[in-house]
């Protein structure tokens, strides 16, 4: 019986198929890499993914999810070389959301396949929207260009009539305050994109800059006989940049004088509401309908671009306001019917009562403001 154990012990050390392992180190190497990897074995199962291949959507269970990743994993095998690769994948079964990855795809050992990926959709989208704003400001900028060239042709022309040329003039002059507004506005927008809220920010009154904001606008509307209402308070400060929160305030109260009728109201409304400076401005013009409300903060959209000429609107004000807003940890909404006018409502949070008095006041995003430098208390 002796022998017969010992017989069947050996038999069973030599039938014994040792497990494919991974490489000494490479799992430490893998756990601190930073990307979201896949390793895959000669069938394709996948034998180690880290949480962000499984957010990403491309392992599900045991398995890779997507076709793409199974042939690029076949050729890496089949050719033995590594492959990087940029491939735009569905996040899910559902929706039409898509995922942009960069893939690099390496032999591992003998018997493994490596993937990592790198989340590209926010550079994409970046730059997909810096594209966009390019061709914006080209198109835009065409416009008034374009006018001013043809009325100064005119103006030439027309010499010799008087009438003509104070029309033309009048006309240029009209062009070129658009021209000065609309580049004025795409300078104040890339400024905004370029200042760091967090860094810069600072305690800041809401009453304050509400009511300097009524007051540079004042002038406009009282030239239109427009009555400028302020009404209640904002109990708390908001962490913030001033001089940002001036100009998002100020383009709603220029845009509600700017688009209300001769002799008419705008309100503009203070209060705190559950840890949220909240201001509403309301004004009594033609309203916007409710398949365009989605698509006025874009930037240089505007619902009638024949009253925007009129009124001298670029349409950048609006997506000045909701990019400030943003920077700021809030929201700016819209409420509007046809007929009844518009409600465009700024929610910010306040900040802690005794916040200040910490040696490193903690911002709206919980992020300690610097102790010393540009935007710090004295």
């Amino acid at each position: 019986m002796l022998a017969f154990r010992a017989s069947e012990r050996s038999r069973a050390v030599h039938l014994t198929v040792g497990e494919p392992s991974i490489p000494d180190g490479a799992a430490e190497v893998l756990s601190v890499i930073g990307r979201a990897y896949v390793l895959v074995d000669a069938v394709n199962g996948v034998v180690r993914a880290n949480p962000s291949a499984y957010a990403f959507g491309l392992v599900r269970g045991h398995h890779l999810v997507h076709e793409d990743l199974l042939d690029l994993t076949d050729r890496v095998r089949s050719d033995g070389i590594i492959v990087d690769r940029k491939y735009e994948l569905p996040r899910g079964p559902l929706g039409q959301s898509t995922l942009v990855v960069q893939l690099r795809v390496a032999p591992l050992a003998d018997e493994y396949i490596l993937l990592l990926a790198d989340d590209r959709t926010e550079i994409t989208r970046t730059e997909a929207m810096r594209h966009d704003f390019v061709a914006n400001v080209s198109h835009e900028l065409k416009t008034p260009v374009g006018a001013i060239s043809l009325l100064a042709e005119a103006l030439d022309d027309a010499a010799d009539d008087e009438d003509a040329v104070r029309r033309f003039a009048g006309r240029m002059s009209i062009e070129s305050a658009r021209l000065a507004a609309l580049v004025q506005d795409i300078i104040e927008l890339s400024r905004l994109q370029g200042k760091d809220t967090v860094r810069a920010g600072q305690p800041v009154d809401l009453n304050k800059i509400v009511n300097e904001a009524v007051d540079r606008s004042r002038m406009q509307a009282e030239a239109r006989e427009i009555d400028i209402r302020v009404a209640g308070e904002v109990s708390a400060t908001v962490f913030g940049d001033h001089d940002q929160l001036m100009t998002a305030l100020r383009n709603l109260i220029d845009n509600a004088v700017r688009y209300s009728p001769d002799g008419t109201t705008v309100g503009v409304g203070l209060r705190s509401v559950r840890g949220l400076a909240q201001v509403s401005v309301t004004d009594q013009g033609v309203g916007i309908p409710e398949e365009e409300q989605d698509r006025i903060f874009e930037r240089f959209y505007r619902i009638d671009a024949a009253r925007s000429r009129q009124t001298g609107g670029t349409g950048l004000g609006l997506s000045i306001v909701k990019h400030v807003i943003s920077n700021h940890g809030g929201e700016v909404t819209v409420w509007s019917q046809l007929g009844r006018g518009s409600t465009f409502t700024v929610r910010l949070p306040e900040m802690e009562p005794d916040a200040g008095q910490h040696e490193q006041p903690v911002n709206h995003r919980g992020i300690a403001a610097p102790a010393g430098g540009e935007g710090a208390q004295s």
